[in-house]
């Protein structure tokens, strides 16, 4: 038996680009016989649906909204749900794992600094940083950005691109010897044509869980198409 897990995906109203709700993503999941999802909505350097003058505490609330109304429903129909970020630089994405609610409001002077700089200060804390589609092309982005010393890992499945910049993005982590990620970036649930994530032979516990298996090269990448 595998266990599977998305770990990439948003939902609405905290991603601005999202067009399904929490339920209906973690339903739609649990159909598909998933163990468990990360929600990685936009943070607040992103396309966080909340207007950017909001105060700082305010807009912390509102995005982690989905997460916790995700405990709540996973708990009900019975699948995990994990937290995670996903940071933003210009069309320049970043997944990140490992830092939880507290850690955030705590820190949340980080989102000043660089990318640069924040980066590296997240993999000390403890945190597996992820390279989100590293190779995307699109008319919003101005040029790719490669962050090689700010990253662990790499999303080389990433499917909603395409099959040349997903090649790319393997060798991206090929040369520079960094972990392997995929993920669905599903922003609409049953609505996604293609699928992929990451399976395990053993049932994933927490984040930290998740983090130490992909370490210790317990997790394998998958497909689904639909």
């Amino acid at each position: 038996m595998k266990y599977r897990y998305e770990t990439h995906c948003h939902t609405k109203p905290v991603s601005a680009c999202g067009h399904a709700t929490v339920r209906e993503t973690l339903e739609f999941y649990k159909s598909l016989g998933y163990d468990g999802v990360f929600i990685t909505n936009h943070f607040l350097d992103g396309n966080i649906g909340i207007d950017w003058n909001t105060p700082v505490t305010e807009k912390l609330d509102f995005y982690f909204s989905d997460y916790e109304e995700g405990v709540k429903i996973a708990e009900e129909i019975g699948i995990k749900v994990f937290l995670g970020v996903e940071m933003s630089y210009g069309g320049t994405d970043f997944l990140v794992f490992g830092l939880d609610k507290k850690w955030w409001y705590d820190h949340i002077d980080i989102l000043q600094e660089r990318k640069s700089r924040q980066l590296p200060y997240f993999m000390s804390e403890g945190a597996l940083v992820v390279q989100a589609h590293p190779f995307r092309e699109a008319g919003y982005i101005d040029h790719i950005r490669l962050f090689p010393r700010g990253v662990e890992g790499v999303e080389v499945m990433n499917a909603d691109r395409t099959d040349f910049e997903n090649h790319m993005a393997n060798l991206y982590a090929e040369e520079y010897g960094h972990l392997k990620t995929a993920g669905s970036d599903n922003h609409w649930a049953s609505g996604a044509k293609r699928l992929a994530g990451l399976e395990c032979d053993e049932a994933v516990d927490s984040v930290e869980d998740f983090i130490k298996k992909l370490r210790d090269g317990k997790m394998s990448i998958f497909t689904v198409e639909r």
